[in-house]
């Protein structure tokens, strides 16, 4: 029997407490706190946070922020597009996922 591969997890570029800082923040907290990254390190994230669907909207706050050099030399052809699609997002639409969960009502 062969022994099946396991993919490892992808280690997130930030500490875990940034992350839920970047999470719970609202637009105009999460460019304050995006600030303090360092440029490669914010298109890691962005890439991070796109390949998971509840990041997504963090993925393309912290894309809009990054050069589309940087994106594209993590995540290739993903991160040029990550790039294009964070540029044509209107700015008002940033919210992050708990912000929009946080709206919702029954």
């Amino acid at each position: 029997m062969q022994n099946a591969h396991i993919p490892q997890e992808e280690t997130c570029p930030v500490p875990e407490h940034l992350l839920g800082e970047l999470y719970r923040a609202n637009s105009h907290g999460l460019d304050g706190l995006l600030a303090s990254v360092p440029a490669k390190t914010r298109a890691m994230l962005a890439l991070y946070c796109h390949r998971r669907a509840h990041l997504q909207s963090i993925g393309l706050a912290v894309a809009a922020s990054c050069d589309e050099r940087d994106l594209e030399e993590f995540g290739g052809h993903a991160g040029r597009v990550l790039f294009e699609k964070a540029r044509e997002a209107p700015k008002e639409a940033r919210n992050t996922h708990y912000v929009e969960r946080r709206n919702v009502s029954l």
